[in-house]
């Protein structure tokens, strides 16, 4: 059944409204002219930032989704003491996630910040909401942030083990929330991404995994506070 505890619902709609408060700000365009100007962005073929935390950080994230599903059937260190369906969780919540941004990048038309006449590039800016229904002269696809779900993605593992392994949770939490934010932030200096991608990435992925949940909790479970006590 797909539902979510009244807490957590409480939490993603309070997380909405500070996304939509940056969205209505217009700090994206600002914040990006700090990395970039009509010459472009210069950082945006670093090797430290193009090859180092975004190619190999990608390839990593698709081999840890490999080894998580592997841990299905043969489970190692904390996660042998989990149940079958919580094993089955953790890589499902993530390769759903990774799913929805892939799908929503497709079908958006909004451009990367380097494709912007600001930056060199043809594309006027426009908010990415517009980039639903028109395009702006440039060559979308570019929202929300997909580098960024090499970690955030990985955040409906928190879900899957805060019952049975409440600080192996925590743990598993932060690192995703961490590696999430750092590959959105070689995006920005890069120029690929604004702010706003990288949050809208977080808090689908978070919501993914709520979903996804709730659909691995038995009913007359009482469901664990979304909250990190």
């Amino acid at each position: 059944m797909w539902s979510i505890p009244g807490r957590s619902l409480w939490l993603l709609a309070l997380s909405l409204v500070a996304l939509l408060v940056w969205d209505a700000s217009g700090l994206d365009l600002a914040l990006a002219q700090w990395f970039g100007g009509p010459g472009g962005f210069p950082l945006r073929d670093s090797w430290l930032l193009s090859q180092a935390l975004h190619g190999a950080l990608r390839v990593a994230a698709w081999i840890f989704s490999l080894v998580l599903c592997a841990n299905v059937v043969w489970p190692v260190g904390f996660m042998s003491g989990l149940k079958l369906a919580r094993r089955v969780q953790l890589p499902a919540s993530a390769l759903l996630a990774t799913g929805v941004i892939a799908t929503l990048k497709v079908l958006s038309s909004t451009s990367c910040p380097w494709d912007l006449a600001q930056f060199g590039g043809v594309a006027q800016y426009v908010s990415h909401w517009q980039g639903w229904i028109t395009t702006d002269g440039g060559g979308g696809h570019c929202f929300p942030a997909g580098h960024a779900a090499s970690g955030f993605a990985f955040v409906g593992g928190f879900f899957a083990l805060r019952a049975d392994r409440p600080r192996a949770a925590r743990a598993w939490l932060i690192g995703s929330l961490v590696t999430g934010f750092v590959a959105g932030a070689t995006q920005q200096l890069r120029g690929a991404h604004f702010m706003s991608h990288t949050l809208w990435t977080a808090w689908i992925c978070w919501a993914v995994g709520a979903l996804t949940d709730s659909l691995f909790t038995k009913k007359e479970e009482a469901p664990a506070t979304l909250l990190i006590q």
